[in-house]
């Protein structure tokens, strides 16, 4: 390749990166999940489109598209809150394998007797199509606030389902005949148990090292993070685990450590998932030749119809029966079981071992999974509402930036009061820190003053709490507990430590702007 070549490249990767930016924005406007616009430059700029490029590699498509889904699982590790993943932990283990099960079994039934597809291709689409994916969920959802025990399920669900559908995609598309059903059982459930051992190893090893090795520069730790939960996935795949699921694991592990710089971490790893998202998207659109998927339309709209109407409702209902799960939440749960990057890349897997029929496969996913995300994903918001499961009255989380003070054994917390936190009107007095933590500074509207004990905190408005290092964790609690309950935290319930309840937090603390010391 020459410089000129190389040129041409970069300005044309760039001009692609900055129409799929202006894409998200028109995609927050619609209310539709960006992955369609993305997959639309793809088909645009593709065969029988205005650049009419011409691409058919099936097998790079899936090693990129493998290499964007260990980032965007990075990604999604590092966002998902251990406090509110945990209530719904059964249930989505459950849904991620035995309505794994269920789901694969309608949906190839639907496409072998009313489609007539073999066996072997109906069980394919069937596995294919079994993934959920959380990005195009919660893209449509941002604006509708839930109860965290169905964005819980919803988000472990997704995370945790990549790993027996990849399996169960790769057997279907071996040679030969597909193992006996016990045989493949035994082999999901080795991979998986490979996989959490893995990914938890690599998870707390990493989030200890980063903890007590203090970096020369910020900007390392987020690299350090990513180059972290990739080592998790390649050495969960070289155990011949699921690589997947440890990379899933080893992310959430690092997201809920406390480790420095924490919202930098997750901003970089965002930023990384929107480039993978958007190039994963873009090859797909790309490998897709549009005149072919008209004869295999009203096909991938009947199993779309089996695997919505009848196959996800069956999941839902027979996953949750233990869990008793109110008949509301199971609908919306069972409506929002969206379909993203995940099934149009494993339809390229068929494709890679020459399978009969594997281009029809593909056409028919990367059909289904348009159309039905043009009907789910807007009617999300509704049916939520519809519901009432909206929880409007929910409050806003505080931002929380964690830096190393490491000559002065101590941490310096950024914490951003976004809107809907009740911490608006608190008082700093009133947060009741625990002995070794103060606010020394407020950032309110461009302007920085150093607060006293009757300064009013308001929305907006941008701390700067020093702790030292025994009292860190307590006073990130207290806050957090703070902007959840107010300024009755801990006394009406609410979770989180109080001055008074922590060991380190006993005895007296010193506010700035007072000249005296005040019992706890």
């Amino acid at each position: 390749m020459t410089v000129h070549q190389l040129n041409e490249l970069l300005l044309v990767c760039s001009l692609v990166l900055l129409v799929a930016v202006a894409a998200v924005r028109i995609s927050s406007r619609s209310g539709l999940p960006s992955l369609l616009l993305y997959l639309g430059i793809g088909v645009a700029i593709g065969q029988d489109g205005i650049g009419n490029v011409a691409f058919d590699n099936a097998e790079l498509t899936q090693v990129i598209g493998y290499a964007a889904l260990v980032v965007i699982l990075a990604e999604g590790g590092l966002g998902t809150k251990w406090k509110e993943i945990k209530p719904a932990l059964p249930a989505a283990v459950v849904l991620s394998t035995v309505g794994v099960a269920v789901s694969v079994g309608v949906t190839a039934a639907g496409a072998h007797y009313l489609v007539g597809l073999d066996w072997r291709q109906a069980l394919i689409i069937g596995a294919v199509v079994s993934s959920t994916d959380a990005a195009a969920v919660f893209s449509v959802l941002r604006k509708v606030p839930l109860p965290s025990r169905v964005t819980g399920v919803l988000e472990a669900e997704s995370g945790f389902n990549d790993a027996p559908v990849v399996i169960l995609v790769v057997a279907f598309s071996t040679a030969g005949p597909v193992d006996h059903w016990y045989l493949l059982v035994g082999e999901i459930a080795l991979e998986l148990a490979i996989g959490v051992a893995v990914g938890l190893a690599v998870g707390f090893l990493g989030s200890y090292g980063l903890r007590h090795v203090a970096l020369p520069a910020s900007g390392l730790y987020p690299i350090a993070v990513m180059a972290i939960a990739v080592v998790a996935y390649a050495a969960g795949a070289m155990a011949h685990g699921s690589g997947f699921l440890a990379v899933y694991l080893a992310s959430m592990v690092l997201g809920n450590a406390k480790l420095p710089h924490a919202p930098a971490n997750r901003g970089f790893a965002e930023g990384l998932g929107w480039i993978a998202q958007i190039g994963m998207f873009v090859l797909l659109g790309l490998l897709v030749t549009p005149h072919e998927l008209v004869h295999d339309f009203w096909p991938a709209v009947v199993i779309g119809l089996v695997l919505t109407v009848v196959a996800r409702p069956m999941e839902v209902l027979v996953s949750l029966l233990p869990f008793r799960i109110p008949w509301q939440e199971q609908a919306l749960m069972s409506w929002a079981g969206l379909r993203g990057a995940v099934p149009i890349i494993l339809a390229t897997i068929p494709m890679v071992t020459k399978v009969e029929g594997s281009e029809r496969i593909f056409n028919i996913v990367f059909v289904l999974v348009v159309v039905y995300t043009l009907v789910q994903g807007p009617t999300l918001p509704w049916l939520a509402k519809a519901l009432k499961l909206g929880d409007p009255a929910e409050a806003a989380d505080l931002g929380v930036e964690s830096a190393p003070l490491e000559r002065l054994r101590g941490h310096l917390l950024s914490v951003a009061i976004p809107e809907g936190s009740r911490m608006h009107g608190v008082e700093v007095a009133e947060l009741r820190l625990p002995a070794g933590a103060a606010v020394t500074l407020v950032v309110r509207e461009d302007a920085s003053f150093v607060p006293g004990p009757a300064t009013v905190l308001r929305h907006g408005d941008e701390l700067l709490v020093v702790a030292t290092d025994p009292v860190r964790d307590a006073t990130e609690r207290r806050l957090r507990a703070v902007g959840q309950g107010g300024k009755l935290a801990g006394w009406l319930g609410t979770g989180g430590a109080t001055a008074a309840s922590t060991p380190a937090a006993t005895g007296r603390f010193h506010l700035p702007g007072s000249d005296r010391r005040k019992e706890t």
